[in-house]
């Protein structure tokens, strides 16, 4: 599999990992749209929140993946509060085809996003 996401996962690209446990993976974006911005991502390759299965495990990682995102948002300091974007598929602009959630946060965040 040719999946930048997964190879970060298997250790075999480097990422600034912020949090890490059995399921997902949590690390600094290259590109950060803001002070500080984090991708999480499932460990186990789902290539978008439309390829999730309705399924108890897909539900559990999911549960499991947004109430990191709480843990993750704190320990980086974000008690302001943080915006947690999930973009799916082509016109949603995900360019990586690995789910992933970007946390954005540091500064107020405008509105509309896009």
């Amino acid at each position: 599999m040719d999946c930048i996401f997964c190879k970060i996962v298997n250790g075999d690209i480097p990422a600034d990992i912020v949090y890490e446990d059995e399921a997902i993976l949590a690390f600094r974006d290259l590109a950060p749209q803001a002070p500080v911005h984090v991708l999480i991502i499932p460990k186990e390759h789902i290539a978008s929140l439309d390829g999730m299965e309705d399924t108890e495990g897909h539900r559990e990682l999911m549960g499991h993946l947004l109430s990191k995102a709480k843990v993750v948002a704190g320990l980086l300091g974000l008690e302001n509060g943080y915006r947690l974007v999930n973009n799916c598929g082509e016109d949603g602009l995900q360019t990586v085809m690995h789910l992933h959630f970007h946390l954005l946060g540091g500064r107020k965040m405008g509105w509309p996003p896009g």
